[in-house]
């Protein structure tokens, strides 16, 4: 019996080891599976061809769309999501109740009173009964314009109630509204992140970015759906509701179309429209926001981004974060720093001293993977939106740098494109991995055009976003662009780009290999566009916070 106890246990040895096999790179040769890592590193450049057909479809959604219309009565929940705490034992249950009002600037608009519906919702582990409940608060928000002509807006009532003492990985049924008057949603169901521990992990992330509400963006969450996420990630740029006037006229260029109006306007029935579309993927599937340039906004007394704050829960106080432009969480053993590009991230600002905070908090040993996203990318070699936040990456790289940063997601340049590991313009084995999303689908269409390309490098004055910060970016002082201010050919960190609609999937196997696919909306359900392990050498890369002097760009 004992050697027969022994050959048992050698199988089991033997079939663990082939199953890491299947998504394993053994020293530094691609796996059996065919799948790059970053160990076969760094790539040469590629761009794969454009498809002048896929311009097509980046056509918004009409407010006739049965998938926009509002199709409940009375106080009754629409637009219900889900979004995570800072753990896996809470999460935030949103919706909204009510109908938004709008009209002329001149008239007055009633607000609906927040207090006269309450902000309810009853959950638990079976669908009956619902033995739990939560209780949250509810606002209402306006977006008001000074101008003749322009109408304003005063949303539904926005609810948020927080969920506690929940168990990992666990399914949970749950149901919001207002009891009292029988204004009860039905009964959805949404899952816990797993615990955070260097063995448990979600097992599908969505990355999206850019998405709008156009018919690319339809194929986009029908292909997000399909891929059965355990979690989701938008990296700015909503509903593009600010590519409309206050009377629904939209255009793909608002500045080309209307560039003589007193204000930039915003159309914010927009963002109900987009509410409902979503529903069915994001009441199931907590979503993690983070704001871009479109959720702007701006009205009277200055205000921004009064829609993205108000109708998305954030986990901002749970994570000691008193904005909701940067907060942090955790889902199994990845920790996720989502960082704002529109709000000051210089050294002494208040969020760069939260970031120092959060870090310096993070344990690897719980949560060895770390994962920061933002709106406006750092490493992208797309003529649009060139270096436009290189004032943000002289403030924050090296901090993300020195904490070992693993990866990096952004939207913003409405393409694909993934980096080669890479730190201050140089390719580095200690660099994260810098990924654009910003292909969801809006209708400002894809981009297309490199700035490498002969004639195409922007004339620099022209780079910096007022919204992000002054100018930073100059020319290069070493290395293969030397002297100039953009390179002749791809650049070394720039490992593969793709002008496609498409998103993102992200699944980490254990605490040092993560499988990314990218899939581009051409493609089938089970297309790959871009596929590649990416993996962690915390031996090799330590974290290690001490300031050092940039040096490859002159900033």
């Amino acid at each position: 019996m004992g050697f027969f106890n022994f050959i048992l246990q050698v199988v089991a040895v033997l079939i663990c080891s082939y199953s890491f096999a299947s998504f394993a790179v053994h020293g530094n040769k691609i796996g059996s599976n065919g799948i790059p890592s970053t160990l076969d590193g760094p790539f040469a450049p590629h761009t794969a061809p454009f498809d002048v057909s896929l311009r097509g479809n980046a056509v918004d959604l009409p407010d006739t769309d049965p998938r926009v219309r509002r199709r409940v009565k009375g106080f009754q929940p629409e637009q219900i999501s889900v979004s995570l705490s800072t753990t896996y034992d809470s999460v935030w249950i949103s919706w909204i109740t009510g109908e938004f009002q709008i009209s002329n600037h001149d008239k007055n608009i009633i607000p609906l009173d927040p207090k006269s519906v309450a902000s309810v919702v009853r959950y638990g582990t079976s669908r009956n009964p619902l033995n739990h409940e939560a209780k949250g608060y509810s606002l209402v928000y306006s977006q008001l314009y000074p101008f003749e002509g322009l109408q304003n807006y005063t949303s539904g009532i926005i609810h948020h109630a927080r969920l506690t003492g929940l168990k990992p990985d666990k399914l949970y049924y749950y149901r919001c509204g207002d009891p009292s008057i029988g204004a009860l949603s039905g009964v959805y169901s949404f899952k816990t992140m797993p615990v955070s521990s260097p063995n448990s992990y979600p097992k599908r992330i969505a990355v999206m970015g850019d998405l709008g509400l156009t018919y690319n963006t339809s194929t986009t969450i029908n292909h997000v759906i399909s891929n059965d996420p355990q979690l989701a990630l938008l990296v700015g740029d909503v509903t593009y509701a600010n590519l409309y006037l206050t009377n629904g006229t939209g255009s793909d260029c608002y500045s080309c179309s209307f560039p003589d109006y007193p204000i930039h306007e915003t159309y914010q029935p927009r963002w109900d429209y987009w509410g409902r579309f979503m529903q069915p993927l994001v009441s199931k599937v907590p979503l993690m926001v983070v704001e871009g340039n479109h959720e702007i906004e701006k009205q009277v007394e200055n205000q921004t981004f009064v829609a993205y704050s108000s109708r998305f829960a954030f986990p901002a106080k749970e994570s000691g974060s008193s904005s909701t432009f940067y907060y942090s969480f955790n889902a199994g053993g990845i920790h996720f720093v989502m960082l704002g590009a529109y709000i000051a991230y210089h050294k002494s600002s208040d969020q760069y001293k939260w970031l120092e905070r959060d870090l310096a908090n993070v344990d690897r040993s719980i949560t060895p993977w770390l994962v920061a996203v933002w709106h406006p990318p750092w490493y992208s070699s797309y003529n649009a939106h060139y270096r436009e936040a290189e004032c943000m990456m002289v403030a924050m790289e090296e901090l993300l740098y020195s904490y070992a940063v693993d990866i990096v997601f952004n939207g913003h340049v409405h393409a694909y494109e993934r980096s080669n590991r890479v730190y201050n313009y140089t390719l580095d084995p200690c660099g994260p991995v810098h990924i654009v999303v910003g292909d969801g689908g809006n209708r400002e269409k894809m981009a297309v055009v490199h700035a490498d390309e002969p004639g195409n490098c922007p004339d620099p004055t022209t780079t910096p976003d007022q919204h992000i910060g002054g100018f930073c970016a100059f020319n290069f002082t070493t290395g293969p662009a030397a002297g100039q201010f953009c390179w002749d050919k791809q650049p070394d960190y720039s490992a593969f780009r793709e002008s496609s609609f498409g998103h993102g999937i992200l699944e980490v196997k254990n605490q040092t290999w993560a499988l990314w696919t990218w899939h581009r909306n051409q493609d089938s359900r089970s297309g790959i566009g871009d596929q590649i392990y990416i993996v962690r050498q915390p031996d090799k890369c330590p974290i290690r916070y001490t300031q050092t002097k940039r040096s490859f760009a002159s900033i």
